[in-house]
């Protein structure tokens, strides 16, 4: 399934400052590796998948931009579905790469 190629253009700089990363193509899209862990993911669906806490998920929350992923059914309670309006400006696209980049650093390198 493809994803959207410019998104994935913006993104890359930004995870890139951020030491090792690895891209890798997936079902969901374009994922970004960082320490071994995936921080976020230029969605086949559009927009991005952003990886965050459980205890800052709901507060972040913003529907229709911002919902939980869902994969077979289930909300997941760590990975945000950040849609492609709420990432239209450079800012806030910068914040939301920065937070799944500063929840992966949080991890122990794999």
């Amino acid at each position: 399934m493809p994803y959207d190629e410019h998104l994935a253009a913006r993104v890359r700089p930004l995870v890139q400052q951020h030491g090792l990363v690895e891209e890798k193509l997936t079902f969901g899209g374009l994922s970004f590796m960082v320490r071994g862990h995936l921080a976020v993911c230029v969605s086949a669906h559009g927009g991005l998948l952003v990886r965050v806490t459980a205890p800052d998920r709901d507060a972040l929350l913003d529907p229709p931009h911002v919902t939980p992923m869902a994969m077979a059914g289930r909300e997941s309670r760590t990975w945000l579905q950040v849609a492609p309006a709420a990432v239209a400006s450079d800012e806030a696209l910068v914040a939301w790469v920065a937070r799944g980049v500063a929840v992966v650093h949080g991890l122990p390198p794999k």
